[in-house]
């Protein structure tokens, strides 16, 4: 499967599970992203999510769909105790919050949906857009890391027939 179809994949999977109200934004992130990296943690790991929607317990301060970033990019490039940080991960962690800033002009939930009504069908639209690109961001970042790309080409690939 092409880099392109992969990412595109990701992101129609993670707007889809916030469209259908199977998860909010941050739990769609880190959902998307799991299985997208092959499950590399159990589907349990999306309960780490759950706090933080609607910019953390619908405090609206920052955006859910980062925080759900943040966490998935932590499946690749997180650590277990004792080992040293890797290299990676705050630069791709810090990226993620720039590239949200200069698409919405902020990464505050309540700036980035103030001119909706909570309410409204267009503001949950715009969440699943966001939460959408965010996801698809990670999987762009992850596929040009040429060990993670590996393992995720090849969990990508039936076993069976290798398409």
């Amino acid at each position: 499967m092409e880099k392109s179809q992969m990412v595109a994949d990701a992101r129609e999977k993670a707007e889809g599970y916030f469209r259908r109200g199977e998860f909010f934004c941050s739990e769609a992130v880190v959902h998307a992203i799991n299985e997208f990296l092959g499950w590399p943690m159990p589907q349990a790991v999306t309960k780490l999510a759950s706090a933080f929607p609607i910019g953390i317990g619908k405090s609206k301060c920052l955006c859910g769909a980062i925080s759900g970033g943040a966490m998935a990019l932590g499946m690749a490039y997180g650590r277990n105790h004792g080992e040293p940080m890797q290299d990676r991960m705050f630069p791709v962690a810090a990226a993620l919050h720039d590239y949200v800033k200069a698409q919405y002009g902020s990464t505050c939930c309540r700036v980035i949906i103030k001119d909706f009504d909570f309410a409204s069908a267009e503001r949950k639209a715009h969440c699943v857009k966001i939460t959408g690109e965010v996801t698809a961001w990670i999987a762009e970042q992850l596929l040009a890391d040429p060990e993670i790309a590996a393992r995720v080409e090849s969990s990508a690939t039936c076993n069976c027939c290798g398409e």
